[in-house]
């Protein structure tokens, strides 16, 4: 029986490319903030000369798929992460939001092979959502861990 996992450790080969939505950015950029963080304690170049990691900017969380999918397409990155949040209101605009960039962002990740990490925060109200991006803990983080871990099962499984 064969056994595949992936590693958080040598990802100096890893191109990372990151989709992070400009709506509630008061949260989009503590979890970008978190997600860099993990990244560089883990060996990737988070500069701004950096050669292992670019960062795209899209409107909303709506708008996460198509430049996700764009990149993973490119064939330069082995991982693309996107950060998000949208945030319940009183209309049924969240759901529709958040269905459609989920199963968009799912679909990625399908068609092109390449792993594309969900790190799009859901949450009922603003103070859920800060708590998640850092006021308890930085999903942002986790959101770079398993970029590194999926990078890394992917490299295990082509070579298998």
């Amino acid at each position: 029986m064969a056994t595949f996992e992936g590693r958080f450790t040598d990802a100096s080969g890893l191109r990372i490319a990151v989709v992070v939505a400009r709506f509630n950015d008061l949260v989009t950029a503590k979890l970008l903030s978190g997600c860099l963080d993990c990244l560089h304690r883990h060996g990737i170049d988070t500069t701004a000369e950096s050669q292992q990691l670019d960062v795209a900017w899209v409107p909303g969380s709506f708008e996460l798929p198509l430049v996700a999918q764009q990149l993973a397409r490119s064939g330069r990155y082995q991982v693309v992460i996107t950060l998000g949040a949208v945030i319940r209101g009183d209309t049924p605009h969240f759901d529709v939001v958040v269905s459609e960039a989920s199963k968009g962002i799912a679909a990625v990740a399908r068609d092109t092979g390449v792993p594309v990490i969900f790190g799009v925060l859901t949450t009922d109200t603003m103070q859920q959502a800060l708590e998640r991006a850092g006021i308890k803990s930085n999903l942002g983080w986790s959101y770079g861990l398993e970029a590194l871990e999926m990078g890394s099962l992917m490299a295990v499984l082509q070579q298998a």
